[in-house]
């Protein structure tokens, strides 16, 4: 895997909107504390574009990501929010000079599909974290935050996670890949899918009906994917919906029935997702998860 150089002051980072559209107010407190980072930071010709729900039509917002893949200057791309929309840049765009000069790509929930082509089909390491939109607005950096710079800085390290109950003790070593799981449900069987076996999934999501959860972790499942995992991380399932005649079970029941059968540590909880501690994590880096009964630690190791 191809490691983007890391960070330093005086660099220039794009700020780019590959999905829903966004507001100039919804980024202020984002480029305010990468100020202070020491960061020059270019705005997407179309950023604030509006078509429907999106940040302009799919070649602008596509013609956005381009600039920043192609233009060496740019040491970091930060994609300004989710909602739904990064797959459909993804045929517009050639990485052909980003290849040979690759940078950083920041954001997560639907920007799962961006990372799925980087990690997959480029072998280039990306990062799961949190995005401008979810900045607070007073500008004070949250953990989620500062351990953002501390991966854009190259200062991965480790993340130690309390105990969960339905947690399975293991420890192995592997390369993480995943993020949102109805993007990875989406993408499941196209160009951009990506190979599970002998990796490290971490999974979080938002707002979906519990059924849609066992329905997709049932495609992973019969798909082969759950059965050939090293490991399994779950961060978030937050905001979880139910129908009128209850599905009885919750989001993390429902994945640790899933993966009842397997054999590889599970950890449970993981402080990453759709949540305001959302730890920024290095997708496509190999990292050691060690489960014990005291919880659950994740080192990056490269």
């Amino acid at each position: 895997m191809i490691t983007p150089p890391n960070l330093k002051p005086g660099d220039t980072i794009g700020i780019v909107a590959p999905a829903r559209k966004i507001e100039k107010r919804d980024i202020e407190a984002a480029v305010k504390i990468f100020e202070q980072w020491g960061l020059y930071i270019v705005f997407g010709k179309n950023l604030f574009n509006q078509e429907r729900q999106f940040a302009g039509t799919d070649k602008e917002r596509a013609n956005d990501l381009q600039f920043m893949l192609d233009d060496p200057n740019i040491k970091a791309i930060i994609c300004a929010r989710g909602g739904y929309g990064t797959i459909k840049t993804l045929p517009h765009l050639d990485f052909s000079r980003f290849i040979k000069n690759p940078k950083w790509i920041i954001g997560y929930s639907d920007i799962t599909a961006l990372h799925a082509q980087l990690n997959q089909n480029l072998g280039v390491k990306s990062i799961h974290g949190i995005m401008p939109l979810n900045f607070p607005p007073n500008s004070i950096p949250n953990r989620a935050i500062k351990t953002l710079k501390k991966a854009l800085w190259g200062n991965h390290g480790e993340y130690v996670v309390s105990s969960h109950p339905f947690n399975r003790k293991g420890e192995v070593t592997g390369k993480l890949v995943g993020g949102n799981l109805s993007v990875l449900y989406s993408i499941s069987g196209t160009i951009y899918d990506i190979h599970m076996k002998g990796k490290i999934l971490f999974i979080e999501d938002l707002d979906e009906y519990l059924y849609h959860i066992d329905r997709m972790m049932m495609n992973l499942k019969y798909s082969g994917k759950l059965e050939n995992l090293k490991g399994l991380i779950i961060g978030g399932m937050t905001g979880m919906n139910d129908n009128t005649v209850a599905y009885g079970k919750t989001a993390y029941e429902i994945i640790q029935e899933a993966v009842a059968e397997y054999h590889y540590p599970v950890c449970y909880n993981f402080p990453a997702g759709h949540i305001p501690d959302n730890l920024a994590v290095v997708l496509g880096a190999t990292v050691e998860l060690k489960v014990t009964g005291e919880g659950a630690r994740m080192k990056f190791l490269g």
